[in-house]
């Protein structure tokens, strides 16, 4: 019974990190298993081999609602670019505030005195001009339109693609195991999130498999290697300096907002405009009282977190 519920949860988790903005990390505290499987991502085969009853069915499930996502945001993206645009756009502004919880209200901000909350500060615009910054470059030298690709066919393979992909898959990784923020979201701003997602349907299509499997492997490389390091840097930066790191996630979701928002040149008629305002007040809702479910500061970390895997 314990083996079906993992399943289950795991296709939760699967499915959450599959939308841009919404947490599966965040999914892993609700249904009590963070610490858990955080201390289950490690390159120690014993440890492996004892909780395999507890990893094979969680990744099995986090698979299975992977491929049952990724085809729906394909139609969505391919039906409805606006709409699902201005949809992920309310995701990012509905998950800021929980942000800026975390960056302002902590335990360790109470102590700190003005210098220590300037730096807090100075993190957090750090986090924004870095992806103004990427932004800005993207557009310039990159074309720009990072959601073009749900719509249009496969790329062709290059070196400098999969490097982009790869690099994409470890971002994507660390961030999933961080409660509260988005894996694919930050995968989307990186412009890489549309090949994955096309990408694995694409997979169950004979004229199409080979191409599509070699589009996925590098981010299945970069995933794995995110989810190994990630794991113990985010422990360890949380651990340490939770409000800088959260300061630097703070800004860069912000810039992400204003570098994902489709604007309103696309907007044609009063009914199009109902449904955009639909669509991000409903993402905006959706991660916000989604972020509610995230853990508080005094979560047990640390030791006692560790025993909870063995």
């Amino acid at each position: 019974m314990n083996f079906i519920r993992l399943i289950l949860v795991g296709t939760a988790i699967g499915m959450a990190n599959v939308i841009p903005g919404v947490s599966g990390g965040t999914l892993a505290v609700v249904f009590n298993i963070y610490d858990k499987f955080v201390n289950a991502i490690t390159l120690n085969v014993r440890k492996l081999k004892e909780n395999w009853r507890f990893i094979l069915p969680l990744l099995s499930g986090m698979a299975l609602g992977v491929l049952i996502f990724s085809k729906l945001i394909t139609i969505l993206y391919t039906n409805f670019p606006v709409q699902t645009n201005y949809f992920f756009t309310g995701l990012i502004l509905g998950s800021i505030p929980m942000l800026f919880v975390y960056m302002t209200k902590s335990e360790k901000t109470q102590k700190m005195g003005t210098a220590k909350k300037l730096t807090v500060i100075l993190c957090a615009v750090t986090g924004l001009v870095i992806l103004l910054t990427f932004s800005y470059l993207e557009v310039k030298y990159g074309g720009g339109d990072k959601t073009a690709g749900m719509s249009a066919d496969l790329p062709e393979w290059t070196v400098k693609l999969a490097g982009r992909i790869f690099f994409a898959g470890i971002v994507g990784a660390v961030a999933m195991i961080i409660p509260g923020i988005s894996g694919s979201l930050l995968m989307l701003i990186l412009g890489v999130y549309p090949i994955v997602m096309k990408s694995i349907p694409a997979l169950f299509l004979p004229s199409q498999t080979f191409h599509a499997l070699i589009l996925l492997l590098p981010n299945g490389a970069g995933v794995l290697i995110g989810l190994l390091c990630g794991a113990q840097l985010v422990k360890y930066l949380l651990k340490k300096a939770p409000n800088h790191t959260y300061a630097v996630i703070f800004g860069l979701l912000c810039g992400s907002a204003i570098n994902l928002f489709p604007g309103f040149g696309e907007i044609h008629g009063a009914g199009m405009a109902l449904a955009c305002l639909i669509c991000v007040a409903g993402g905006a809702a959706m991660a916000y009282f989604s972020t509610k479910l995230a853990p508080s500061e005094d979560k047990p970390e640390g030791k006692e977190s560790e025993k909870s895997i063995e």
